[in-house]
């Protein structure tokens, strides 16, 4: 039995990811993909446009058999424990022969490059770094002045193009973190890497569909919320949705994502989503009211300068983005301070994150979903993995510890604030987590 693993956020699920699973599954001869998913909240610094729940069935029903879900402090982490949670999540069911991931290159060779560099860094590189970051550039642009620095300095300027060029792109930093990541857990999984298709990740507009084509148009994961955002029917949220409005708000990206997806998204558009960072302003106001500058640097990304800030605007008063857009600074990307105003929402300490990763990161594998005829692959992680398996969390005391126990009372928080603000802003219940069952589908 071969297992491929992927990391994912399927936000919301389209062709692009499709075209990620058959191929995976091609490349790696896999009898069985395992997709280890961010739950309610993502990593770039925002709630899911859509829930975890709903997300999970969209990917079994087109070519993942079980979906386990990152835990959110390591979903809404920096790419660094990003990937570190992520890949000792597949690392520890004991069963993931492969980890599949897109990048913009395609060539694991000059990833792999990469990741043996950041794992050995240069001598100086910490100290450039540093003084850098005192003069305000941000962490990205600090890297990479840093970078050309080196290569300038130790005549190897020749491999300077390539290797940066590698830098500026979304996923093949992710990758890098991946390839990182296997090699600091020691883990036998095999990498393998796809080079993205079509759309860019970044990309705002939708992918322009052929009448030859329509079932292989990728449009990126932004391009779609973005239209999903921007077609909302013109009338008070209150008040009921109609099929006309599903069909003029989501007809825009139905080339973009498989057809049940697109059924799935129809049913419940305007019942339970989409949701986005500013429906939760009010609460990320009330925190900042009731928080003071030394209380806030407790929270994972959240430095004594950004803190002060904080602290020091005149208007708490603004929307979750217009806040951001207001903390914004030189020295910090508008993504790291999502991440801070999430981490501060979802009360993710820096003290229990650094217990979590020198303890060796996730300790439990919490199941989202199945299909049924892959139920064996549940036995086999008990048979070879090295975490226990939560299926129900009311029961998750009798097989974690204090620090396990801790990090799931995270995301079963994080799951209500997300089910609250569902029912704030469409009076739909979403059954809390111990209501919720995993789902199965046949």
């Amino acid at each position: 039995m071969k297992v491929v693993g992927l990391i994912t956020e399927y936000n919301p699920f389209h062709n692009g990811h499709k075209h990620h699973i058959e191929e995976a599954k091609r490349i790696c001869d896999a009898d069985y993909v395992i997709a280890v998913m961010s739950g309610n909240f993502v990593q770039r610094g925002s709630p899911s446009i859509i829930d975890k729940y709903s997300r999970t069935a969209m990917a079994l029903r087109n070519g993942v058999d079980l979906v386990l879900e990152i835990p959110v402090c390591y979903a809404t982490a920096s790419a660094e424990y990003f990937a570190l949670g992520a890949v000792s999540l597949l690392n520890k069911t004991g069963i993931v022969d492969y980890l599949c991931f897109g990048s913009e290159v395609g060539d694991l060779s000059l990833l792999k490059n990469a990741a043996d560099f950041f794992t050995n860094l240069p001598r100086d590189y910490d100290k450039t770094m540093s003084e850098l970051l005192k003069t305000g550039l941000s962490y990205p642009h600090a890297r990479m002045k840093t970078l050309h620095q080196y290569f300038t300095q130790s005549d190897q300027e020749g491999d300077q193009q390539g290797f940066l060029s590698v830098l500026t792109e979304p996923n093949n930093i992710l990758g890098i973190e991946y390839m990182k990541a296997l090699k600091c857990l020691s883990s036998p999984i095999q990498p393998i890497t796809i080079k993205r298709k079509s759309a860019h990740y970044h990309d705002r507009e939708l992918a322009i569909d052929s009448e030859a084509n329509k079932d292989t148009t990728i449009s990126s994961a932004t391009a779609i919320r973005n239209k999903i955002h921007n077609t909302d029917p013109k009338k008070p949220r209150s008040l009921p949705s109609t099929s006309n409005d599903c069909i003029s708000a989501l007809s825009h990206i139905k080339a973009s994502i498989p057809e049940n997806v697109y059924e799935l998204l129809e049913k419940d558009y305007q019942k339970t989503f989409p949701i986005t960072e500013d429906d939760f302003s009010q609460i990320i106001q009330y925190k900042l009211l009731s928080e003071d500058s030394r209380s806030l640097t407790t929270y994972v990304d959240i430095t004594s300068d950004l803190a002060n800030r904080m602290k020091n605007l005149r208007n708490y008063n603004l929307s979750f983005t217009q806040l951001a857009q207001e903390l914004k600074s030189k020295n910090l990307t508008l993504t790291r301070i999502n991440r801070s105003l999430i981490h501060l929402l979802l009360n993710i300490k820096k003290s229990q994150f650094t217990e979590y990763n020198q303890k060796g990161y996730v300790p439990y594998a919490r199941i989202l979903g199945i299909k049924k005829e892959a139920s064996h692959l549940l036995r086999s992680m008990e048979e070879k993995g090295a975490l226990p398996i939560i299926t129900k969390p009311s029961k998750a005391s009798h097989q974690l510890d204090s620090m396990g126990m801790q990090m799931l009372s995270e995301d079963i928080f994080a799951a209500h604030v997300y089910n609250q603000m569902v029912y704030h802003k469409y009076q739909t219940i979403i059954p809390n987590e111990y209501q919720h069952g995993i789902t199965i589908i046949d």
